[in-house]
């Protein structure tokens, strides 16, 4: 019964540099755009030796994409077009292999 909707927006690269920038979510906070769905996305660009880090609350899975580049998520290497799925886990951490890595993060129910 929702009105569909389009909305389009672009974050700067430096708002998503070292960080995980909250681009989509089913509140609009932070700025981020409207998703009709329990869904929170980030994107990040990452240097090599750069760390992020995503906690997963409990009962939460997430879906990783490699846009460019590669990281390393919790141990395992993810190079560009990758993407990999982690339920069961309580953090996501995310380390830069390749200066401008490019990824998506998809905090999921």
């Amino acid at each position: 019964g929702i009105a569909p909707r389009y909305e389009q927006k672009t974050f700067a690269d430096a708002e998503k540099r070292g960080q995980l920038r909250l681009v989509g979510s089913s509140d609009g906070r932070d700025g981020s755009i409207v998703i009709q769905q329990a869904v929170e996305l980030f994107a990040a660009i990452l240097k090599a030796g750069e760390r992020v880090t995503h906690s997963l609350r409990t009962g939460r899975k997430a879906w990783l994409q490699v846009i460019r580049g590669s990281i390393e998520a919790n141990g395992r290497r993810l190079d560009a077009g990758d993407g990999a799925a982690a339920q069961d886990e309580a953090a996501l951490t995310l380390d830069g292999q390749f200066d401008s890595t490019e990824i998506l993060l998809f905090d999921l129910p």
